[in-house]
């Protein structure tokens, strides 16, 4: 404690330090204490020490609206309803899309309990399918000849899981379309055919389908029109030798194993295409593959109608001549040695209209309505997409070297 000594000055400045040294000191001390306290009321307010709310200023306020704005922008991104044109045409047609189940007999005999045996059967493949019509009760559905091929039972399974079992009415190996017909009382969507021809190189299409079976069914994907009017050839019977020319179109949609027989679509959301095959080497990436609607909408209706597709018939068993060795083109035909194309008949069939034309064994076509025949091929495309039952057919032919022309009346009885 300081006191005070008129006899020494000296020690009276002693003191008066003292006094100062203890305010400055008593400031530090001050200011310390309200920085920790500042610092320690917000933690303790966390920790939950403080039992009471703390206010905070108009700005903190401003903040916390921000804040809470902010998080509500984030929700409301989070649940966003997305709508674009893709998501519109898948709409209008994912429905319409079913899988298909090939059902096929093992050949193996088991007991049903009765006393009497079945052939066990059992699904021998999967593919897709589209609902195009429901007329009253009934249902159709197109789809891929080879997804229903060798198939004892059908059964369609709808976008819900709904199994029902399908029965075949036509299909055909030459354009790989086949119709099934269903109960239409649970069918709740039906396709819409769009124009395949009015299709544009890059023009943005969507693939829908049941790649590799029920687990991925309903799976789209997307890409463009990558081209028109393919041609693939196509060994019919797997003797080694091209039967025909399939005319598709090329996509880079995903279309893998279950897709063949679904749909694609356009942005309307309207099938402009049957997915049917994919190239499928190591080195080739994004080559799908689809049936023109334009191409397959007669042979669906032939096929709903009539269970076959009506095409003109001639009555013959054909043989391209390149095919031929070049010894037997002049010892057995007698072509002329300019003349290396063309098709050989190797049989007529009697009473066809070939035979009542006067065509005959070994005679060689290069020639119908104008266009020239190289081979098989051109044989068959220009009878079967340009000529209809019960009209003409002009044919040049050669006949022991010499070129010949006869008229034949087309018939609709079966394929060449």
């Amino acid at each position: 404690m300081g006191y005070y000594d008129d006899h020494s000055q000296g020690r009276y400045r002693e003191q008066k330090g003292n006094r100062g040294g203890f305010f400055i000191a008593s400031l530090v001390g001050a200011i310390l204490g309200a920085i920790i306290v500042i610092v320690a009321l917000p933690a303790l307010s966390n920790r939950g020490v403080l039992p009471y709310k703390i206010e905070t200023n108009q700005n903190t306020a401003a903040n916390t609206t921000d804040n809470t704005n902010q998080q509500n922008v984030i929700h409301q991104q989070v649940s966003y309803d997305v709508k674009t044109d893709t998501t519109d045409a898948v709409d209008k047609t994912a429905a319409a899309v079913v899988g298909i189940n090939n059902i096929q007999s093992t050949g193996f005999w088991s007991d049903n309990g009765n006393g009497n045996g079945d052939n066990s059967e059992e699904a021998a493949g999967t593919g897709s399918g589209v609902i195009y019509k429901k007329d009253n009760n009934r249902a159709y559905v197109v789809t891929n000849h080879h997804v229903v091929e060798g198939a004892t039972k059908l059964e369609v399974s709808l976008t819900d899981g709904t199994k029902i079992p399908a029965k075949l009415l036509g299909s055909d190996i030459w354009t790989d379309l086949a119709v099934l017909e269903i109960d239409a009382s649970k069918v709740k969507k039906v396709a819409v055919f769009g124009d395949s021809d009015s299709l544009k190189m890059g023009e943005p299409v969507i693939a829908i389908g049941n790649p590799l079976g029920a687990t991925f069914s309903g799976s789209v994907t997307q890409g463009i029109i990558s081209g028109l009017k393919r041609t693939i050839p196509v060994d019919i019977d797997q003797n080694g030798v091209v039967d025909w020319q399939s005319e598709v179109l090329q996509t880079d949609a995903a279309i893998n194993p279950g897709n063949s027989g679904g749909a694609l679509i356009n942005m309307a959301g309207q099938v402009i295409g049957i997915n049917s095959m994919k190239i499928s080497q190591e080195a080739v990436e994004g080559i799908g593959l689809s049936i023109p609607i334009n191409s397959a909408k007669p042979i669906i209706d032939d096929l709903e109608r009539f269970g076959s597709v009506k095409r003109p018939y001639m009555g013959v068993d054909l043989k391209s001549v390149s095919e031929i060795p070049a010894y037997y083109q002049e010892e057995a035909l007698k072509l002329p040695r300019d003349v290396n194309y063309g098709v050989a008949l190797r049989q007529v069939v009697p009473n066809s209209p070939a035979a009542q034309a006067g065509l005959q064994e070994l005679d060689v076509i290069v020639e119908m309505d104008g266009q020239k025949i190289n081979d098989v091929i051109d044989l068959r495309k220009h009878l079967y997409q340009k000529k209809k039952i019960g009209e003409k057919l002009k044919v040049k032919f050669y006949r022991d070297g010499k070129l010949k022309e006869t008229t034949l009346t087309l018939s609709g009885e079966r394929l060449q």
